[in-house]
């Protein structure tokens, strides 16, 4: 048997620098599902859906854009971590998201400057006037409360039975945006050199890891370049692994793109293979934390060549999993190469994550083979349920 078939490597276990195991080198990367319950609060479609990722193979499924500050949400779907969580909701998706010895995180985030208006005064580094992207600038103050702000949310987290955490420095969100030279215009210790723009996530760090002690994972996923002209660039980014690995992070999620206005998503590109693997072999010389690459992936060999090539610790699969939620056993086992991706004859701006976000709730109902809907009535209903959680949300948290 040759390494490029051999099945072990994708079943090996992964011992997190924390002391942690995952149980196998597959991850259920964050995605935004949209599932909350217009509270902050998980729905029991919600809890079905990463127990069936769990019952489907992956070591560990995080859970995308859970909020720290209901001030600043990504959507009204997003679960809020705070003094008001519904604990026994959290309790019994962590329960059931941790079948089969699979590891359940939330991913930490503020949505900073791209906050969803309808809810936010959209807030970031700096003030920004650019093109359809306004926001006003965060205080010397408020910078200050983040890394208190993140700690609190991580520390409810593992009160909630979660097994980890990963902060969300990716993607233009807030963390991302300080990093950022095309957000970050701060002229404090905050703004300026790639070093200073990363001081408030080493903070961030240091904070959750006192508050949750040294036995508990602490991720973080970050940009190898904002693909935006003015933005974080690989030199930059690759300077910011190198900081990373004085921290006591547990694991690096290589990512890229940002959801800035009119940007195209790193999701929606076409790609032969891994998004990010080139910058993973350039990270693996700057540290020994554990590193995942999440896109790309279409095809089993695609994943093993990938750990092969010792750049990579864990593969991270996101809309591959909505397609295959069974994905890592059917790999493990060799069952099936490849997942089915849908084609589509022509696009609509922001259809396609509709089609994928919809689909979820197909699979909380383990009704995914009756799922059949076109990409402008998946916007539409993904439109709409928004638009009603948008009303739930105000309500709920301008008590």
């Amino acid at each position: 048997m040759t390494k490029a078939t051999e099945k072990p490597l994708l079943n090996h276990s992964l011992t997190l620098p924390c002391g942690a195991v995952l149980k196998n080198r597959f991850v259920k990367s964050a995605m935004s599902d949209s599932l909350g319950d217009g509270q902050g609060n998980p729905t029991d479609a919600q809890t079905r859906l990463y127990e069936r990722w769990a019952e489907g193979g992956t070591a560990l499924s995080i859970i995308g854009e859970v909020q720290i500050d209901a001030r600043f949400p990504e959507k009204p779907g997003n679960l809020v971590l705070s003094e008001r969580s519904d604990m026994n909701a959290l309790r019994q998706l962590t329960s059931r998201a941790t079948v089969n010895q699979a590891h359940i995180w939330p991913q930490l985030g503020h949505a900073g400057a791209l906050s969803h208006p309808p809810l936010s005064q959209p807030a970031g580094p700096s003030a920004l006037n650019i093109g359809e992207l306004r926001c006003d600038g965060l205080s010397l103050e408020q910078v200050r409360q983040l890394p208190d702000s993140y700690a609190r949310a991580a520390l409810i987290a593992q009160q909630a039975g979660f097994t980890g955490v990963q902060i969300h420095a990716g993607h233009g969100f807030l963390l991302s945006q300080f990093l950022s030279p095309l957000f970050n215009k701060r002229t404090d210790l905050y703004g300026g050199s790639i070093e200073a723009r990363s001081r408030i996530i080493v903070e961030v760090i240091e904070s959750i890891r006192k508050a949750v002690g040294t036995g508990f994972p602490i991720g973080i996923k970050i940009n190898c370049s904002d693909l935006l002209e003015g933005g974080l660039t690989e030199s930059d980014a690759l300077d910011v692994i190198r900081i990373l690995n004085d921290t006591t992070l547990d694991l690096i999620e290589i990512s890229g793109g940002t959801y800035f206005p009119g940007a195209k998503a790193s999701s929606d590109r076409a790609s032969d293979g891994p998004y990010y693997l080139g910058f993973a072999q350039m990270a693996r010389q700057l540290t020994d934390i554990p590193i995942m690459i999440t896109g790309g992936f279409k095809h089993r060999d695609q994943a093993i060549a990938a750990l092969y090539s010792g750049a990579v610790d864990l593969i991270g699969l996101a809309r591959a999993m909505v397609v295959n939620p069974n994905l890592p056993n059917d790999w493990i086992s060799n069952t099936h190469q490849s997942p089915a991706f849908p084609r589509f004859e022509s696009t609509t701006s922001g259809g396609i994550t509709a089609w994928f976000t919809m689909r979820l709730t197909a699979l909380e109902q383990d009704n995914e083979i009756n799922f059949d809907m076109d990409l402008a009535t998946a916007l539409d209903q993904y439109e709409m349920r928004d638009n009603q959680r948008v009303l739930k949300w105000r309500e709920y948290f301008s008590q």
